[in-house]
């Protein structure tokens, strides 16, 4: 009979704004955030993919005094450089094919409040000397228009490479890597909070209960050691994930190990094997694509024929990135 282990009341555990932790270091960074909000300065967020980024921004301007204006994000690695121009300062009807009505863009859309750039290290070169005038000047001229905007606008930006060797690469402007980063914030990995990892488990699944789906009362031993044990390289969203996927494969008030992803169980997963000659191979085209394109992720995708979230997946899996 399998041993049981009900769920634990973590002592210590915050949640601020939606980051739940009930690490030390992360308790020092919700202290370094609600110092930070104070201010006007921009923040670069480093941390890993899945990590909690966003919440971190979020968590900022809800302490801030611009808690009341509007919050804005976009992931500068999903759009084309035309249309992250587009989507950051606007346009005007007729500005170029395809710009059928007016936009007014994210700067104006987050005046007197907050525009998170999420990726912000895949903003092309000649896009990074723009924002770097608004960040100097507060000012920008939209697509098409003949008049300059007049912003305010803190700017939170956010990635996970680092941008000093991006700069080093010739792929990220210096003088803008100093102003996107007067206050830098790290935000450790799952892997180095263990004891977050069962902390959060149970407050996935109280979160999951709540849902009326199904309940869960207990999880086994074997389940909850492959659950410590395990490395989250997807960090805090591959974990809410898990749950969730527990939840929709196994019935009744016990999570067991056969509810757990494939990654976690430590079990490769089926049809997602491939023949080691055809990995090699489609590594070494990214890798040769990369190298041509070089900051431009959408050109490498285009020769690779595949679409851009498709390449940044790929990478990953690859260890490209």
């Amino acid at each position: 009979m399998q041993q049981l282990v009900q769920p634990k009341l973590h002592l210590g555990l915050e949640n601020f704004h939606g980051i739940v932790s009930c690490d030390p270091q992360m308790k020092e960074l919700f202290a370094l955030l609600h110092r930070v909000a104070r201010s006007d300065f921009t923040v670069l967020i480093h941390g890993e993919t899945g990590s909690g980024k966003e919440l971190v921004a979020r968590a900022i301007h809800a302490e801030s005094r611009r808690r009341h204006r509007p919050f804005r994000t976009v992931n500068c690695a999903t759009l084309s450089p035309t249309l992250l121009e587009s989507e950051l300062f606007g346009h005007k009807r007729g500005a170029f094919t395809g710009a059928i009505r007016d936009h007014p863009g994210l700067f104006r859309a987050a005046h007197r409040g907050t525009l998170f750039l999420d990726e912000v290290a895949e903003i092309p070169l000649d896009l990074q000397g723009r924002l770097l005038r608004v960040l100097q000047e507060k000012t920008f001229l939209p697509l098409g228009e003949t008049q300059p905007v007049t912003v305010d606008v803190r700017i939170i930006s956010a990635t996970n490479r680092s941008l000093r060797q991006e700069v080093a690469a010739g792929r990220f402007r210096e003088d803008l890597s100093y102003r996107i980063r007067v206050v830098p914030v790290y935000l450790p990995p799952l892997r180095d909070r263990p004891k977050d990892v069962e902390a959060l488990f149970w407050h996935f699944v109280n979160e999951m209960n709540g849902r009326g789906l199904r309940t869960v009362h207990a999880v086994t031993r074997r389940a909850l050691n492959a659950i410590v044990r395990y490395t989250w390289p997807g960090n805090v969203r591959e974990l809410h994930s898990m749950v969730q996927h527990a939840f929709a494969v196994e019935e009744g008030p016990v999570l067991d190990l056969v509810g757990l992803t494939p990654e976690v169980r430590g079990e490769s997963i089926p049809g997602f094997e491939a023949p080691a000659q055809t990995t090699r191979g489609e590594k070494d085209r990214i890798r040769s694509a990369l190298a041509k394109h070089g900051a431009r992720k959408s050109d490498a995708a285009r020769e690779l024929g595949m679409s851009r979230q498709t390449l940044w997946r790929k990478m990953t899996m690859y260890g490209l990135r």
